[in-house]
């Protein structure tokens, strides 16, 4: 369930970046600009945290934005790498009390970003449907179609940590 590649249906989203809830933007790497054609977003300094999915050289931030890079598949997801997604959204949750506007970005800002952007709504206390249809509603009806995604946002993160580490 990639966004790029294997599934040429799924469009490029119509801005760099969407912002969920005040201060926590998603956004991706390439968006559909005004001209109908594909564009790169690159992050200057219009954040104070920028976390990355998926790196891409070019792609910014500046230096001295703060800058967490955590690849990982647009699928499958294992024990550490499910510890990262974790990490990640208390790290947005601490950015956004401390009042810094925060980027989770991976290729087209829908499913890697919407991982992390959803459990950080789930950890500040939003049910894993409600910050599904918060997210869909602000970045995308196309945002977390990866319905792997889905499920172990709905399942409860660290319990498919647990559950993952125990098969590992």
């Amino acid at each position: 369930m990639r966004t790029r590649g294997k599934q040429p249906d799924v469009p490029a989203p119509d801005s760099p970046w969407s912002e969920i809830v005040p201060g926590l933007w998603m956004g991706g790497h390439e968006f559909r600009g005004t001209s109908g054609r594909l564009e790169f977003a690159v992050v200057r300094d219009e954040f104070d945290l920028v976390q990355t999915l998926l790196r891409l050289p070019g792609h910014g931030p500046d230096p001295g934005v703060e800058h967490h890079v955590w690849d990982i598949p647009d699928g499958p997801l294992d024990g550490t790498q499910l510890a990262g997604v974790l990490r990640l959204a208390r790290a947005v949750g601490e950015a956004l009390d401390d009042g810094r506007r925060v980027l989770v970005r991976c290729y087209h800002g829908y499913n890697r970003s919407g991982l992390v952007v959803a459990q950080a709504l789930i950890h500040r206390g939003r049910s894993a449907e409600d910050a599904i249809r918060l997210i869909r509603s602000r970045r995308s009806p196309w945002a977390l179609h990866n319905e792997l995604f889905v499920a172990y946002l709905r399942a409860g993160l660290p319990t498919v940590r647990l559950l993952e580490e125990l098969a590992e």
